[in-house]
């Protein structure tokens, strides 16, 4: 199966297996089945988010700006 990732302008990211599979981490406050949580990853220049409960799902890529953006948002709920 081949994985791509769709970009913050909608293109597919041919990079995305650039993503250590061993680094993506989910939230501490997660289901202890695993279950109805996203898992991030963090390269030099990216940010990919993912399905926990699909390790092949898709993956959306964003700039580390766009990353920070994207937290801040949901701290201030």
């Amino acid at each position: 199966m081949t994985e791509c990732a769709v970009g913050s302008e909608g293109a597919v990211d041919p990079t995305v297996g650039q993503f250590d599979p061993a680094t993506w981490r989910k939230a501490f406050a997660s289901e202890p089945n695993g279950g109805n949580c996203v898992e991030v990853n963090f390269s030099t220049a990216k940010v990919g988010l993912r399905d926990s409960k699909l390790a092949q799902s898709p993956v959306f890529v964003l700039a580390p700006g766009e990353w920070q953006a994207f937290a801040t948002a949901i701290s201030s709920g």
